[in-house]
């Protein structure tokens, strides 16, 4: 049986420590605003589309509802998100932005533009990283 390649032959680490180290661009701007990455990524998924179910969320981004809910209810204990039964279908919580949750949204917008401003790579270059890493997890989704 041959020997695993080292980590840095290994296309799982280089994407997990590239996400690592976007992270880590992002959290003083997230510590900023009092959220973790993980409560962004609920915000932006609230963005996109206000008022979607805990299950909702969670498939938009691919985590099971037991791992969202917890994000919710801390977003909701710092006032950024509520969370109300459905009315036609009482099973189904659904999460909305709060006038705060909304508000966030703007001082998020430098995201991008800070991991931008740490590379050197070019935005044509990044463009090119991003779609390839969408067709690379989309490939993997695949049933």
């Amino acid at each position: 049986m041959p020997a695993p390649l080292p980590l840095d032959g290994q296309l799982c680490f280089s994407l997990y420590s590239a996400s690592m180290a976007i992270t880590r661009i992002y959290k003083p701007i997230l510590d900023r605003l009092g959220i973790t990455y993980p409560q962004y990524l609920v915000l932006h998924a609230l963005w996109e589309k206000d008022g979607r179910t805990v299950g909702a969320i969670g498939e938009r981004l691919g985590l099971e509802s037991s791992t969202i809910t917890p994000l919710v209810k801390r977003l909701e204990a710092a006032g950024l998100v509520v969370r109300k039964r459905n009315p036609e279908d009482e099973r189904q919580v659904q999460v909305f932005l709060t006038e705060r949750g909304s508000a966030i949204r703007e001082d998020c917008g430098c995201l991008g533009e800070a991991v931008v401003d740490k590379t050197d790579l070019t935005l044509e270059r990044l463009a090119h990283l991003h779609r390839e890493a969408q067709a690379l997890r989309d490939s993997l989704a695949r049933d």
